[in-house]
């Protein structure tokens, strides 16, 4: 693991308060908050096949990042080495085991989707730079070692290439979507059983473990949305994504704010209801996935309506 240090020694030496600033403003993009921003948009105003293909790549790139992280509990580089010194303004942010790199799998699974599903030459030129600077950004900021990152960029483009010879079958026959989804239930089970095995037979940092289960639920909830979701749109919604340039805007904004007020509106009495156990954060995320989904994909008619000359 000494190369690993060496390595992020040597890219420490670059460091300057403007890199250090604009390297921080890079890493953010990697976030988890942005991807399901592009994913929803897509999924609403342009193609929702292809936010269904995003949507599986967040999925499945979760649950293995967070499998992998609590298996081999490998802790962050100033853990290591407490000589090593990280780009402060990256601290907060840099929770939870090391490996593999989130933001770096986040990165590839939402520009490396986004280069695939695109025909447009700036657009891909754009996503491929990022699927490129996010990762090296979290070495420049010392949060994560190149092992770290290498693991999870392979992994991140391994599901792409995966799952994107399914987005032409998508297209062309429906019920392949909600098989896939039906499909995922399991992988999706194993994993909520998996991380509360490893929870309950873990000496120390429960917090980390904690927040595994955490996520275990959430996907299960996350899928289960799905399959509701596609079979719904299937049989009855089968909303449009077209719309005049301003009623996509609002159908974002509205859309979104929709989706945020449910996920904050149902956080209180759902930890009343369980506590501590992350039981909530499932319902939670599937009635995230619902409003999403379903309920405001119904008044897409509407949207799809607006502008339009009589």
């Amino acid at each position: 693991m000494e190369w690993n240090l060496n390595c992020l020694r040597a890219i420490a030496e670059l460091r300057t308060p403007l890199l250090d600033t604009l390297m921080q403003g890079v890493t953010e993009l990697g976030g988890e908050t942005l991807f399901m921003l592009f994913m929803l948009v897509v999924f609403w105003c342009v193609d929702k096949n292809k936010g269904y293909f995003l949507m599986l790549l967040c999925f499945t790139g979760t649950a293995v990042n967070q499998m992998l992280k609590i298996t081999f509990c490998i802790p962050r580089p100033w853990v290591l080495d407490p000589s090593f010194e990280i780009v402060e303004s990256a601290r907060a942010g840099a929770t939870g085991f090391s490996f593999p790199s989130g933001h770096t799998q986040n990165a590839v699974a939402a520009y490396g989707g986004m280069f695939c599903i695109t025909k447009k030459l700036w657009v891909r030129v754009v996503c491929m730079a990022l699927a490129l600077l996010i990762p090296f950004s979290r070495l420049y900021l010392g949060v994560h070692t190149p092992l770290d990152v290498g693991v999870s960029f392979v992994i991140g483009w391994l599901l792409v290439l995966a799952f994107y010879p399914l987005l032409e079958e998508i297209g062309h026959r429906g019920e392949v979507l909600e098989r896939i989804w039906l499909i995922l239930l399991v992988p999706a089970a194993l994993f909520l059983l998996y991380a509360l095995r490893v929870r309950a037979g873990a000496s120390g940092d429960a917090a980390n473990f904690d927040h595994a289960v955490k996520t275990a639920w959430s996907m299960l909830g996350l899928v289960l949305g799905a399959i509701v979701s596609v079979f719904a749109d299937r049989h009855y919604t089968r909303f449009e994504t077209q719309a005049v340039w301003w009623a996509q805007i609002l159908k974002v904004v509205l859309g979104l704010a929709l989706t945020l007020a449910v996920r904050v509106a149902l956080k209180a009495p759902l930890t009343t209801a369980f506590g501590a156990n992350s039981v909530g954060d499932g319902i939670r995320y599937f009635a995230v996935v619902l409003m999403a989904g379903t309920l405001w994909p119904m008044t897409f008619g509407w949207f799809s309506l607006m502008g339009r000359k009589k």
